[in-house]
């Protein structure tokens, strides 16, 4: 963890270079996974896990956060780069600096869940799931129906 550059985009695990307004933006008014959530529930999800950002200069150009017990599982969630600076390998990068990181901390099981991106998680050497009848849940976002149906019609 700490800090890598790489075209003139800096990657960092510092909580301080989080933006959390516009992070809120993105995940609240551009994700189809956290559409409308709450300032304060951005925040509390934001300070509950290790966030790794995407700079520019002084912007903010990507974000994504780990929620880990540090030892054995890692959850990778709320993975997004600003539409300015897509199509270059910001995804990708946030995701492998967090598998590589996590994987060289001893942590054995990493996952995700995307409904449009298993391609760019795959390079990384995320698969489907080997046991999907093993995993339960407990889902109370408002917006779950409304996703499930989704993804019913092969969206």
């Amino acid at each position: 963890m700490g800090e890598r550059v790489r075209d003139g985009y800096l990657l960092t695990t510092d909580p301080a270079r989080v933006d959390k307004a516009v992070v809120h933006r993105w995940l609240s008014e551009e994700s189809y996974w956290a559409a409308g959530r709450d300032y304060e529930v951005v925040a509390r999800s934001i300070d509950g896990s290790v966030p790794y950002t995407i700079r520019s200069g002084p912007d903010q150009v990507a974000f994504a956060r780990a929620v880990t017990d540090g030892a054995t599982f890692t959850w990778i969630s709320d993975v997004y780069v600003d539409r300015a600076h897509r199509g270059r390998g910001l995804g990708g990068w946030l995701v492998d600096a967090m598998v590589e990181d996590f994987t060289a901390a001893g942590v054995l099981r990493l996952m995700l869940a995307t409904r449009d991106a298993h391609e760019v998680y795959r390079r990384s050497g995320f698969e489907p799931l080997a046991g999907p009848r093993l995993f339960m849940e407990i889902d109370r976002h408002p917006s779950r129906a409304a996703l499930l149906a989704h993804l019913a019609d092969g969206a």
